[in-house]
């Protein structure tokens, strides 16, 4: 079911979720916000009920321009008492994975447990963050502001090299549905892609080692597009967190551990 809540554009796997454990699903940059197949299959095995949110610029959600990772997560905290959900597990992929953690600091009774797939980690102002990543392009013009970010936008282009071969393996089999919603998204322009990045290299505006639910970092170990040194300074900043990293598992394929995890 797709509706507005608390003016986001809001995905439920069930017309009614109140009193209901969910899944809170943190889209990748740039998607739609559907919800996803394996998401949905992954979620069912564990019993647990899907709200999958577009974060402001995306989708049908209207822009914050200078929105923080914690702006987002505060917004998503009327949402959630709206629909009246018991409790949440926060999982976020990718550019969903720093907004997850920020659930947990902003919903500190809510969230049970936090999830992320292949998250970066806080920018530290340094080149080394930028190490190990095959295209970091956009998010070095981020670093540069709205205007620099924008500008690259106008020759931006995705680099094969950025995916290993089980990337696309994933992408060719259970995880099509994400390579088509990320062609979906591009109707929608790229100000939610930007105001993500942007977001990722400004302060997130919560204190990581105040999240006291528990995180799991699931990382790819051929990770080219946010790569392991992420998550190892993920879990020196955060007070209960575990890094779980897949060898062979590249952005993408990292994903295929959604059920196993959960």
């Amino acid at each position: 079911m797709r509706t507005t809540v608390a003016g986001l554009d809001v995905h439920t796997s069930h017309d009614h979720v109140a009193g209901r454990d969910v899944l809170l699903w943190h889209h990748g940059s740039p998607q739609t916000g559907a919800i996803l197949p394996p998401v949905q299959a992954a979620a069912d095995a564990r019993g647990l009920a899907v709200v999958s949110v577009a974060r402001p610029a995306y989708a049908g959600s209207p822009r914050i321009p200078g929105r923080s990772v914690a702006d987002v997560a505060a917004g998503l905290r009327p949402v959630m008492e709206a629909l009246g959900v018991a409790s949440v597990i926060s999982v976020g992929a990718s550019g969903g994975g720093p907004h997850a953690i920020a659930c947990a600091a902003a919903m500190p009774g809510l969230v049970r447990r936090v999830v992320t797939f292949a998250s970066p980690a806080p920018f530290d102002g340094s080149d080394e963050w930028f190490a190990g990543m095959q295209a970091p392009q956009a998010l070095r013009a981020a670093a540069e502001g709205e205007e620099a970010r924008r500008r690259f936008a106008e020759i931006d282009e995705f680099d094969p090299a950025s995916f290993v071969d089980a990337d696309y393996a994933a992408l060719d089999g259970e995880w099509a549905s994400l390579g088509a919603d990320v062609a979906a998204s591009e109707s929608y322009g790229i100000d939610g892609l930007l105001d993500d990045d942007l977001a990722f290299v400004r302060p997130w505006g919560f204190a990581l080692d105040g999240v006291v639910a528990s995180v799991l970092l699931v990382q790819g170990e051929e990770d080219r597009v946010i790569p392991p040194r992420h998550a190892r300074l993920l879990v020196d900043a955060l007070r209960h967190a575990t890094v779980d990293l897949r060898p062979g598992d590249g952005h993408v394929s990292v994903l295929r551990h959604l059920s196993a995890v959960l």
